[in-house]
């Protein structure tokens, strides 16, 4: 088996968890277009949602039974949320020499300021942020009534995302592997 054809353990985060909250329905749509990438590797998908894991219950494990990171996240007071940080705070080696991208949501900056607050914070952390990224503006309309987003650029970002991923997540594992063999 070639190293593109091994299936890429990506987390899917879901950094809200707030009562009515909107991540849910944004982490499903980008996991299952995930699992339905047409290109290799292919992805294995783990959601975490950080409501039912919070910091202290699998969250630092399942990071780091991860090749590759998706955080999706809220925009609140042009940052990201508490929670999430939290999280991150009580992690540290899990996110070493990772990719991690964003998918971001809001209303007029479509979570973006979220983002930009993440990336010096998965910088301190070894992580690789990437720059791709989705973002949805006004995120509660841009999704119809079944989760999926009203807007065809939503998958066309998202596949670029997830290229980006594939290519990044095995050329990172090797480079651990090889500090990790001494090499």
């Amino acid at each position: 088996m070639t190293e593109t054809d091994q299936t890429v353990p990506l987390a899917v985060v879901i950094g809200s968890v707030r009562a009515g909250r909107f991540g849910p329905v944004v982490a499903q749509w980008f996991a299952e277009r995930a699992r339905r990438r047409a290109g290799r590797p292919p992805f294995s998908v783990d959601v975490v949602d950080l409501l039912e894991t919070g910091p202290d219950t699998g969250f630092a494990e399942r990071i780091d039974a991860a090749d590759a990171v998706v955080i999706v996240t809220p925009e609140y007071n042009h940052s990201f949320p508490g929670p999430l940080k939290t999280a991150l705070d009580a992690t540290g080696g899990e996110w070493r020499a990772k990719p991690v991208g964003f998918v971001a949501y809001g209303g007029l900056s479509g979570g973006l300021r979220a983002v930009e607050q993440l990336r010096p914070v998965l910088a301190e952390l070894h992580a690789v942020g990437l720059r791709d990224t989705v973002s949805f503006h006004g995120a509660s309309g841009a999704f119809d009534g079944a989760g999926r987003p009203r807007e065809d650029a939503a998958d066309a970002a998202a596949t670029v995302l997830l290229d980006a991923l594939a290519w990044w997540a095995p050329t990172l594992r090797r480079a651990r592997d090889e500090q990790a063999a001494g090499v």
